[in-house]
């Protein structure tokens, strides 16, 4: 077995579904080019392993996991929103910021205003927040333009993101996300030119792998998001939704009924929605901090989800808006505090169900072989120290595609 690098004297937390964590003490892991190549206990190592890699790191009783995915974040924008923060902390509500202006509207303007290399420098320190806690895969959505330069132009940012930095990025196109001024009053119209202008371009271009909208009183109806749905799936792109995050609009059986990817935020989310979602096998992802910005008080229902086998993933939902967020420990941590998940649940939700959330459950997500060899080495006694410290990053080596990208 040729390998190019091995890690030795390491303990696995391989979250495979078969033990909890998918644990395996003692252990070493070996990676040839960009793939894992075996798994095992220290004692079942061939010899010639150890003999014939090229380099040898020893982790010295530290713990490896898979490498973080952030299954659902607006990384990439123009600006800030930290007046709004401070109006909501006045009383004001999302919904009034919103009918104000402001809200995403007001990041609209920003991001439009903004030319590609101002977003590309803005966005790439975000990047490098996540990264340095061991991210190696992310979704980046569109959604800030609503108009087609500008949402091409973001896009293209999100794929330049991906080809400056060692990450993986999944680009969402979000064109339904709100309503722009120049279709004011028209919504109908504008997802018209969503479903007949701009996603066709988005398709042929390649420039999006998946399809997003916000179904809401304040977004789009069912029955626009259906429209927009029908129009993805014509143009052989994956779906996915913002559901029930303020209210119940039944996002989730629509979700469902298109085979979508995953569905999002689901604070409302009803026993006919979690079954709809664990029958088609989407993806439920849970968002602690938009729940924590907004000061919801209405939970996701996780025993809903837990009793119906619906794989839940945790996610910063980096936005300017709603959940200015940077750190996906931080959101692991607040999944537990929050809405009760156990470390073990959270986990879980930022490696295995959030590579599912992105359809990339083939290559990442678990420690096995012949899947990527995306993983990070932490100084951490057990792995639910990951949920259990805020502010402590125990990360001391991340790897992608066999590759060490940091060091601490």
């Amino acid at each position: 077995m040729s390998c190019d690098a091995l890690w030795i004297n390491a303990h696995l937390a391989a979250m495979t579904p078969d033990k909890p964590y998918g644990i395996l003490n003692n252990a070493a892991l070996a990676v040839s080019g960009r793939e894992i190549t075996w798994v095992g206990a220290m004692e079942d190592l061939p010899p010639e392993t150890l003999s014939e890699a090229r380099e040898v790191f020893d982790v010295k009783g530290g713990w490896i996991t898979p490498g973080l995915v952030d299954c659902h974040t607006h990384l990439v924008h123009g600006g800030n929103r930290a007046r709004e923060f401070e109006m909501r902390l006045q009383g004001v509500s999302y919904e009034e910021i919103a009918r104000r202006g402001g809200g995403i509207r007001s990041t609209v303007a920003a991001t439009r205003a903004a030319d590609e290399g101002a977003l590309f420098a803005q966005s790439a320190r975000r990047l490098r927040s996540l990264m340095a806690e061991g991210v190696t895969t992310l979704e980046i959505k569109s959604g800030y333009g609503l108009d087609l330069e500008t949402e091409i132009k973001m896009l293209r940012v999100a794929g330049l993101l991906g080809e400056r930095f060692p990450v993986t990025v999944c680009p969402t196109y979000l064109g339904a996300h709100a309503l722009p001024p120049e279709f004011e009053g028209d919504s109908e119209g504008y997802i018209d030119f969503v479903c007949s202008q701009v996603l066709p371009k988005i398709a042929s271009d390649r420039l999006a792998t998946a399809v997003d909208a916000f179904c809401e009183k304040i977004g789009f109806t069912p029955e626009q998001t259906e429209k927009v749905f029908k129009a993805a799936v014509q143009h052989g792109l994956r779906v996915k939704l913002h559901a029930e995050q303020l209210s119940d609009q039944g996002g989730a059986s629509l979700a469902a009924r298109y085979g979508a990817l995953s569905a999002d935020h689901l604070e409302h989310l009803t026993e006919t929605g979690a079954r709809a979602l664990a029958e088609s096998g989407t993806v439920a992802v849970l968002l602690p901090g938009a729940f924590y910005y907004l000061r919801e008080t209405r939970t996701p229902p996780v025993d809903l989800l837990r009793r119906y086998g619906v794989p839940m993933a945790v996610s910063t939902d980096c936005n300017p808006g709603t959940s200015p967020v940077g750190s996906l420990l931080l959101m692991v941590n607040m999944a537990c505090t929050l809405f009760r998940l156990t470390p073990e649940e959270a986990l879980a939700g930022v490696t295995r169900h959030a590579a599912k959330a992105l359809g990339l459950e083939q290559r990442i997500g678990t420690l096995e072989p012949g899947k990527d060899a995306d993983f990070v080495v932490w100084d951490i006694g057990e792995p639910a120290e990951l949920a259990y410290a805020v502010a402590f990053n125990p990360c001391r080596q991340v790897v992608r595609h066999g590759v060490t990208t940091a060091r601490s």
